[in-house]
């Protein structure tokens, strides 16, 4: 079996699949690999045209393809400590955004999401414009002045500070101290009509992945370095250490209950259509 996948060349993604996609997971279905930003695959899982059986994709994405694709419990990124970071050129607060300029990634992603639960509870009146502009030419478009602020995610935690910004909030900080709950940013999702006996095949194949790559770290490092964008590979492993945790291995029942709870939330604000109740339940 050959099946056509999506995911990004993040160290997170390409460190949970190396030994699936290098055929070192005994069993597992032949990977035909694409790399593409998170914000196409969230366009390829919405068009659902693409031909890719398994797409990485932001949680934020969930309510518009459940029907068409299945949450896989488990190869995506969601942890603690690990949030989108709203950064600008000076120190103040989130009251400072009133009426402001805003980058984002995407529209469609958890950072966002999380973003608009935030400023809903503490920028007053709400922001101004909120802009769409790739990941990479966000903080550059804060430090010059372009934008009055910028939403960020992954190794801009580790090198926002390289820019001379400064981080005006954390917005996993924010949902942790409201929730309780664990961040969902990354999802892994497979067509539904696959049927159930593959669709368990590939959850057992990504969990095997990512638990060989725990085992031998040294194995994944040509891949991941080799995408990794001329990233130090210090930042690399903080990257991995950072997004890959006990719930890619497994969503388990705090997994699940944060998928929930931030869609739940954000359908309560009008931002995603409300999720169905067995929507999020797997094979």
């Amino acid at each position: 079996m050959q099946l056509k996948i999506a995911y990004s060349p993040c160290p997170n993604d390409t460190f949970v699949f190396d030994a699936w996609a290098h055929g070192r997971v005994p069993g597992a279905p032949h990977l035909d690999v694409t790399f593409a930003d998170i914000d196409v695959t969230n366009g390829w899982a919405e068009g659902g045209t693409d031909g890719h059986d398994v797409l990485k994709v932001s949680y934020a994405v969930l309510p518009w393809i459940l029907d068409e694709y299945a949450l896989l419990p488990c190869g995506g990124a969601l942890g603690r400590g690990c949030g989108p970071l709203v950064l600008t050129r000076e120190a103040g607060t989130g009251a400072d955004l009133a009426g402001k300029t805003v980058a984002v990634p995407s529209e469609r992603s958890t950072a966002y999401l999380l973003f608009r639960l935030w400023a809903a509870e503490t920028v007053p009146g709400g922001v101004g414009e909120v802009v769409v502009l790739p990941f990479h030419e966000i903080m550059p478009a804060v430090r010059d002045g372009k934008v009055d602020a910028g939403l960020v995610i992954h190794e801009a935690r580790f090198t926002y500070k390289s820019y001379g910004l400064h981080c005006l909030a954390d917005m996993g900080e924010h949902w942790e101290s409201t929730t309780g709950l664990p961040i969902p940013l990354g999802a892994i999702v497979a067509r539904r009509s696959l049927g159930a006996e593959t669709l368990r095949l590939l959850a057992d194949s990504a969990r095997r992945s990512v638990r060989m790559a725990w085992d031998d770290p040294v194995a994944s490092r040509p891949y991941v370095m080799e995408h990794a964008q001329e990233m130090d590979p210090k930042v690399a492993d903080q990257h991995i250490g950072l997004y890959v945790n006990e719930f890619t291995a497994d969503l388990g029942e705090a997994g699940y209950a944060a998928v929930r709870g931030l869609l739940t939330r954000a359908a309560a604000e009008g931002l995603v259509p409300p999720l169905g109740p067995d929507a999020l339940s797997f094979p």
